[in-house]
């Protein structure tokens, strides 16, 4: 594909013009926007809903923690994450059972992500403004939005992200110069991933085919051997970090791994990733969303949209593979990932009550939009292969002095221009000097990248290229003196200036863009207004399926629980007290168990109601929040033989009261209502459990928790020789408010 100067100029934002102004660059300040308007949108998204789910378990257990080595390496769930256990502690201890705080964090780690997902395409792909369209793939792929709003994943996958974007950008500059602090960057790029998140182990293969796939020549079996060989100082990096890792998180896993049940359980959550959430997600969709709960929803696309998604990234492939065979890396790349990560994902997260709809949660693949958008990058772009100057400006800069020898494969570039960096003036080199070097981005069989003057790809008889090329080949047999370059005739279509006068040298034909590749002349124009009405229908899907996600977002049940049982606890009388029961399952499911029971949910709340094993009057928050009376909802006993009274029992002795319906041993609450005739002790017996509480002269009731199992309870009463109980209301159950 060749670049016409207007575009190398827009990209790079290179001087140009008789007065030595700077020209402004297009790309950077409408990336920028898409950046802050992604961050702002996302962040008001998170900011209608509230934790959910395994936040308030992440949140309970940071307020019973002290902050020391053992909390931040306790494995929540099998997952490995120190790093969201130290925010998580930070901010449970400063604001308490607060949303805000995660809010602005997951905003915060959103804008450095975006930022250096920026970074990585200017560094890696060829001058642009196609750019923009995996910049926007990533900044607003509905893929990400649990990253982005909901803590417990944003805590692993936003770091994991930052650590994908990081590694294969490290590595990309260590091929580039073979500069050790690179390999140092890439360790630490990794070990981030690692700290928050164990699947960023993926990190390692995504790094490894990355550099085969867009940074070596040859077929398969070359390029992977010549990976190997040539960058193995960046494995024996990863692999030590990675046996270092697994030393540390196999010691701490559990054993009980969950497995697929069948084949065919397999097959289903493939088709529902692939064909309902990843390809149609890539694209703008699902466009539809079930309410998952207080969790994020899960995807439900239309029939319709799930086929034309898929047509359209099918159409995609075919059209840039097409127009440049070198696209085809860019794929194998996608698919050879996506191939790992599924694989793993079905190796651990199906054989469970949750298998059917697993292949419709988002969060499952997003960590694959940050490589789709690289690839369909490149695939749109190609990869911009820099000479052994890799880092001096591109397109138009100067040249060394006439004489002086090729730099060494191994030679510290300067910085290759970047989004953070200012366009500052640039000199020219004089059309008469020998310009070594002046080729910024070249083209070899096998490597997707922009084209040299000579490329062998572009032009009717450019003869095969021969030198030996300093980037991939770091270790030639003899150092290639420097030749003249080629007539302007065949230098690409850049502005420069000429070293005498300043003025900008314009090529006498220019050379038309071809990204459209073989589609014939007179299609071009309906192809490219076809193309641009499906990025429209992309863009307004993207906004209708984000806004349809915030709405379901916004319905938080535990927020609303939470917010109720404040109010009613601060208004509530003196002296009112509860049982510890489980919340409700809307806020917090009985998985999360013993985390679901209302004393460690209100730890880190402020307004802790007052728990107790033993009462004469217990109240109970309802499923609103509200406080009501309690009651116990269970067996009962069977009604007494006495007149008046019920089950008789007098002072030194047992009877045995059997209920209507057994029940098996639980923790219980046991309610016994009684008239004594004098004060004393009472005993009641449940099984293999007992509870010893006081009885009150006159007409009584008591609430207590009894652990136990049987058809019927025995009762036994000491105190005076004149001391007689008489009850016909004993009830062992669970606690539930009274109907109003």
């Amino acid at each position: 594909m060749a670049l016409t100067g207007s575009e190398v100029g827009a990209a790079r934002g290179e001087t140009g013009g008789a007065g030595g102004r700077v020209r402004t660059d297009p790309i950077r300040p409408l990336a920028v926007t898409m950046i802050v308007v992604s961050v702002l949108w996302r962040a008001q998204i998170a900011s209608r809903g509230y934790l959910a789910a395994d936040d308030y378990v992440l949140v309970t257990q940071s307020s019973e923690s002290a902050l020391t080595p053992g909390f931040l390496l306790t494995l929540y769930n099998n997952h490995f994450m120190p790093g969201g256990r130290l925010l998580t502690w930070l901010v449970t201890d400063a604001f308490g059972l607060t949303y805000w705080p995660y809010v602005l964090l997951m905003a915060a780690g959103q804008a450095v992500l975006s930022v250096a997902f920026y970074r990585l395409l200017r560094d890696l792909l060829r001058p642009s403004r196609l750019l923009l369209v995996p910049l926007g793939m990533f900044l607003f792929s509905p893929l990400t939005l649990e990253a982005t709003s909901w803590w417990a994943v944003g805590a692993n996958m936003l770091p994991m992200q930052l650590s994908m974007v990081l590694a294969v950008g490290a590595q990309l500059r260590y091929v580039r110069t073979r500069r050790k602090r690179h390999l140092l960057s890439l360790a630490l790029a990794v070990l981030l991933g690692l700290l928050f998140f164990e699947k960023a182990l993926l990190v390692v293969p995504l790094v490894f085919l990355f550099t085969v796939c867009f940074l070596t020549d040859g077929g398969p079996v070359r390029s992977v051997l010549t990976t190997l060989r040539r960058w193995w100082p960046s494995w024996l990096v990863l692999t030590a970090l990675v046996g270092a890792f697994a030393a540390v998180y196999l010691q701490r896993a559990e054993s009980s791994v969950r497995r697929p049940e069948s084949v065919g359980e397999v097959l289903s959550f493939f088709t529902q990733l692939f064909g309902s959430t990843l390809v149609p997600g890539l694209l703008g969709g699902p466009w539809g969303w079930l309410g998952a709960g207080d969790g994020s929803p899960v995807v439900a696309p239309p029939d319709l949209g799930r086929w034309i998604s898929w047509a359209v990234f099918a159409a995609l492939i075919v059209l840039t593979v097409k127009r440049d065979r070198r696209a085809t890396r860019a794929w194998v790349l996608l698919g050879g990932y996506l191939i790992i990560a599924t694989t793993l994902l079905a190796a651990t997260r199906l054989g469970s009550v949750f298998s059917g709809v697993a292949g419709g949660v988002p969060r499952y693949v997003s960590d694959a939009v940050v490589v789709a958008a690289i690839c369909v990058g490149v695939a749109l772009v190609g990869v911009a292969r820099p000479t052994p100057t890799d880092g001096e400006p591109t397109g138009g800069e100067a040249s060394p002095p006439a004489g002086a020898p090729a730099p060494s494969a191994d030679a510290e570039p300067a910085a290759a221009p970047s989004a953070a960096e200012p366009d500052v003036p640039r000199s020219e080199p004089s059309p008469a000097a020998p310009r070594s070097g002046v080729a910024a981005y070249s083209s070899r069989a096998g490597v997707i990248h922009a084209e040299a003057p000579d490329d062998p790809y572009h032009g009717p008889a450019a003869e095969p290229r021969t030198e030996p090329d300093p980037e991939f080949d770091p270790e030639p047999a003899a150092e290639a003196p420097a030749t003249a370059r080629p007539s302007a005739e065949r230098e690409p279509d850049v502005p420069a200036s000429s070293a005498a006068g300043g003025r900008e040298r314009r090529p006498s034909t220019p050379v038309p863009p071809d990204w459209l590749g073989p589609v014939p002349e007179r299609y071009r124009e309906v192809v490219t207004a076809g193309l641009a009405l499906l990025l429209v229908a992309a863009m307004f899907g993207t906004v209708w399926t984000t806004s349809r996600y915030g709405d379901e977002w916004a319905k938080k049940y535990g927020r609303s629980y939470l917010d109720t049982a404040r109010i009613e606890l601060a208004s509530a009388p003196p002296g009112t007290v509860f049982f510890d029961t489980p919340l409700p399952s809307e806020v917090l499911s009985n998985l999360s168990w013993p985390y679901n029971y209302q004393s460690r949910f209100f730890a880190a709340a402020g307004s802790r109601p007052e728990f107790v094993e033993d009462t004469e009057n217990a109240s109970i928050l309802d499923g609103l929040g509200r406080v009501q009376v309690a009651i116990i909802q269970g067996s009962n006993v069977v009604p007494g033989p006495q007149e008046g009274c019920g089950y008789l029992v007098q002072a030194g002795q047992t009877v045995r009261i059997p209920l209507d319906k057994p029940r098996h041993h639980w923790d219980w609450v046991v309610r016994i209502g009684y008239l004594s005739s004098a004060d004393g002790t009472a005993v009641l017996r449940f099984g293999q459990g007992s509870h010893t509480f006081p009885v009150k002269r006159g007409l009584n009731q008591r609430f207590f928790e009894i652990t136990g199992g049987d058809g019927a309870v025995e009762l036994t009463v000491t105190g005076g020789p004149d001391l007689t109980l008489c009850t016909n209301e004993i009830s062992v159950g669970d606690v539930v408010p009274k109907p109003e």
